[in-house]
């Protein structure tokens, strides 16, 4: 009789501690990237009347089952259900979902620990930290390579710090970015092989520039951001036609528009053969040249060298137009903007055009998601059941800008477990009500 009394405390406490789980589903159903609890229950320890038994041969005897009594029933599991939870646009390039099993890593600035969180309602404090809805450093990689596609590689090797979009230790003020002088300089377009020649040989030209047939402007920088007009020009000087492969020669030169910068070895001849194509397996003729730079004193900037690239010109009998295909070098620019790609890279947009990484945001990933253990305010922090994280990006998920992941609680399986929870709750206190009605019998059959 008090074994099924106890038994049935038991499950109303197992059925409480279920509805308590229930009740904190239903009230995050609007947190980000909150992730449901699910309970599960196992039955405690049974008494046995008698042990099991096998046949015996010789008394003619089979074998019996254990005779057991259970003794109620106990919570088995609390477990966090890590799958994800639907997205939600913001518009906020600071707002971040992942897709993938990562985690945002973050540290308790009084402890020391890292904690995780899969909540990306990220802002820029005053200082340029990227920061939590409370406050904790966003961490990551601010050290890179540029590679020579023009992509960057981030030292993700490295152990993660704090990201700060203004200032750090290797790249100091990041909200200001300093000019670039223009290093290269890239020309294409075809030279009109019907143009006439100015003369039948190099001599010809002589010291003096002739007219010119093809021109092209360009605007370069120096050190300093200062901006100087060049203009190259180009000119049909002389056909050799002797020989099983005749060659066309065209003359360069460049010149500052406006006399705010000398040149030096900023002409020379380019050769094609009979096919249109420049002529590389010369060694008096080369697709690439090197001229240098000096800017007035006044403008206080040094000299540079700009590499002129011929590679993309041809000549032919169609018409003929030359055009600056690429320039860089840009002008001083200040931080207006930034955006995050879906590797995590965060790039500054600055007032010159010029998109410049400013940090990457590392995502942790664990052996056992599942072991984490919840610390409030949306954060995790690592279990030895969870194991150690391991950082990266695109191996454990990639990032959205703009979106938020959405609470993965679903209403339907909650009023449904709510339904089921009720009831066993009630079908115990029935019990209870039994058992003791029971025992009112038995101490009725005293009087």
């Amino acid at each position: 009789m008090m074994r099924a009394l106890f038994s049935a405390v038991s499950g109303l406490q197992a059925h409480q501690k279920k509805m308590d789980v229930i009740g904190n589903n239903i009230a995050n159903v609007n947190t980000v990237a909150y992730k449901a609890s699910r309970v599960t229950f196992s039955d405690i320890l049974s008494q046995t009347l008698s042990s099991a038994t096998g046949a015996d041969s010789t008394s003619g005897r089979g074998g019996s089952n254990a005779k057991q009594i259970g003794l109620g029933v106990g919570i088995g599991s609390i477990d966090t259900l890590m799958t994800a939870g639907s997205t939600e646009s913001t518009g906020n390039s600071t707002d971040l979902s992942i897709d993938g099993d990562g985690f945002f890593i973050v540290k308790n600035g009084s402890t020391g620990t890292y904690m995780f969180t899969r909540a990306g309602n990220f802002s820029i404090d005053d200082s340029g930290n990227l920061v939590t809805s409370d406050g904790l450093n966003v961490y990551g990689w601010l050290n890179y390579t540029v590679n020579t596609d023009g992509t960057y590689t981030f030292d993700t090797d490295s152990e993660v710090e704090a990201i700060n979009l203004y200032s750090d230790e290797d790249n100091g003020n990041k909200q200001i970015l300093k000019a670039q002088a223009t290093a290269n300089v890239s020309l294409s377009g075809n030279l009109d092989a019907g143009e006439s020649a100015v003369g039948s040989g190099l001599s010809d030209i002589g010291s003096s520039d002739p007219e010119a047939q093809y021109t092209t402007t360009m605007t370069v920088y120096d050190s300093l951001g200062n901006e100087h007009e060049l203009t190259v020009s180009f000119t049909k000087c002389y056909v050799d036609a002797s020989g099983t492969d005749p060659v066309t020669t065209w003359y360069y030169s460049v010149a500052a528009d406006s006399g705010d910068a000398a040149l030096t070895d900023a002409s020379g001849y380019l050769q094609f053969d009979s096919n249109g194509k420049l002529v590389t397996d010369d060694s008096s003729y080369s697709p690439t040249a090197t001229m240098t730079v000096t800017p007035s004193s006044a403008s206080g900037a040094g000299e540079y060298e700009i590499e002129l690239d011929f590679s993309n010109l041809s000549t032919s009998a169609d018409d003929g137009s030359v055009e600056t295909k690429g320039v860089d070098g840009y002008p001083s620019g200040t931080l207006e903007d930034i955006s995050i790609d879906s590797n995590g890279i965060i790039l500054g947009v600055y007032s010159n055009g010029i998109e410049q990484p400013l940090g990457m945001i590392a995502l942790a990933r664990f052996a056992n998601p599942s072991g984490l253990l919840k610390t409030g305010s949306n954060y995790y922090v690592a279990t030895a059941n969870s194991g150690e994280f391991t950082n990266g990006v695109m191996a454990n998920g990639a990032l959205s800008s703009g979106t938020l992941e959405m609470s993965n609680v679903d209403l339907s399986t909650e009023f449904s477990q709510m339904i089921t929870t009720q009831r066993g709750y009630q079908a115990n206190s029935r019990m209870i009500t039994t058992a003791d009605e029971m025992l009112e019998t038995i101490i009725e059959m005293k009087r």
